[in-house]
């Protein structure tokens, strides 16, 4: 078991690294932070998480879906996607080693409600960004369009109702970093109640 002050420093340095080259985590390394996601707090047990690894030549196989989707969308909206754009879209996953797709498979007939199944999901994303950082590994947590289209969830193998809770991001990091320490005063997000 880790030292209360490693866990500590992990907390407070954690930081986002939005480039991130190889090495990646190895597999050792990637299902520590996997299982670090499954230990989050989960309201009924229901573990709604799912974990979509990309890596290798599958983030660019993806990064073709990714670019398909973007060019449908903008196509809705009347307009024509600029190749530009679809090429950004095509290659984003290639801004690190290793992707990790964390889903929610929402489970509605169940009796907790969606919001918290989604949090689990979230709760699970944080642990994996917290256990990432404490293997001295680099992250990054991504959301954006494609988390929310129908035909990037169908290829994830969620339903229409799941959800994308985030495309996190692990490698290592392209510059020396430095540490993510708090010089605001977070008293002025604390109140206590009387």
């Amino acid at each position: 078991m880790e030292e209360p002050a490693t866990i500590l420093s992990a907390l407070l340095n954690r930081r986002s690294i939005s480039r991130l080259k190889e090495p990646g985590p190895t597999l050792e390394q990637l299902d520590t932070i996997i299982r670090a996601g499954a230990s989050a707090p989960d309201h009924g047990r229901l573990k709604p998480w799912r974990f979509v690894i990309f890596q290798g030549e599958a983030r660019f196989r993806f990064g073709e879906l990714l670019a398909e989707s973007l060019k449908l969308r903008i196509e809705r909206q009347g307009l024509t996607a600029s190749e530009s754009q679809l090429e950004k879209e095509k290659f984003k996953l290639l801004r690190a080693p290793v992707i990790v797709a964390v889903c929610a498979a929402i489970d509605h007939e169940h009796s907790i409600p969606a919001i918290e199944q989604f949090a689990a999901t979230a709760a699970a994303c944080e642990n994996m960004l917290i256990a990432a950082t404490a293997l001295g590994i680099g992250s990054m947590w991504r959301t954006g369009d494609p988390s929310y289209d129908i035909s990037i969830k169908a290829a994830l193998n969620l339903k229409e109702s799941d959800m994308v809770t985030g495309w996190l991001y692990f490698g290592s990091a392209e510059a020396k970093t430095v540490p993510n320490i708090q010089n605001y005063n977070h008293s002025q997000y604390v109140t206590y109640w009387h």
